[in-house]
């Protein structure tokens, strides 16, 4: 496995746990917990689309480079 491989796959993993993070602290805040949990809610869903853009941009910047 390339390196550029196994960063997309980390990337994209990271980006995932990020998601499933983000929805597990919206979930606590509905069902009454603080605000720090609506906080970090929203910054794990930033952080997901941070990673997906910066996907994006690794993607175009080694579309030369293989994946073997």
């Amino acid at each position: 496995m390339s390196l550029k491989a196994f960063h997309v796959i980390f990337i994209t993993a990271a980006s995932a746990m990020c998601v499933g993070c983000g929805v597990w602290g919206l979930k606590n805040f509905l069902s009454g917990s603080g605000a720090f949990d609506l906080v970090f809610g929203i910054g794990s869903f930033l952080a997901g689309a941070g990673l997906l853009l910066y996907e994006r941009y690794f993607l175009k910047k080694t579309k030369d480079v293989s994946y073997l």
